[in-house]
């Protein structure tokens, strides 16, 4: 399927305390954007996935290293031994992009990853969260465009 025909990927309302909606992002491939505003702190979505162990996401990661073209990763880490793939049965919250100065904050919550609201945030405005990717990684360039951006999704 060539790219114009691709399928816009959507927002699972069961998850979603806000009307969202996924659209083409400034930052990066998709973006969930508010369809109305949403108040400071309060819960705006779940991200939601497969729940999987470390190995079997360094095996995932390592694969989709090996391809041509490999696709995004959606990997959120719940804690120690579990992360959850948003690529499989994901909420839609796999697609907020990641901002240096982000309008979201991410909170686990009994095994829950739960996006709040950090600010009142206008209708149409893209949803943010920072990823904070580890130091110790490979470092990741960051195309948010903040006046604020630090050059990379890693933390300092």
């Amino acid at each position: 399927m060539n790219q114009r025909h691709q399928k816009i990927p959507a927002i699972n309302r069961a998850f979603a305390a806000y009307p969202l909606r996924v659209a083409r992002s400034r930052i990066q491939g998709y973006g969930v954007f508010a369809a109305g505003a949403i108040p400071r702190d309060r819960k705006v979505i779940e991200y939601t996935g497969e729940r999987i162990r470390r190995g079997e996401a360094y095996a995932r990661v390592t694969k989709l290293m090996g391809l041509r073209r490999p696709r995004r990763l959606f990997l959120f880490r719940l804690n120690r031994f579990w992360l959850i793939d948003g690529a499989v049965g994901g909420s839609g919250a796999e697609h907020i992009n990641h901002s240096c100065d982000p309008n979201l904050r991410a909170r686990i919550i009994r095994g829950h990853i739960l996006y709040f609201s950090r600010r009142s945030i206008r209708p149409g405005e893209e949803l943010s969260v920072d990823y904070g990717l580890s130091p110790k990684t490979f470092r990741v360039p960051c195309r948010c465009g903040s006046p604020n951006c630090r050059g990379f999704l890693n933390r300092e």
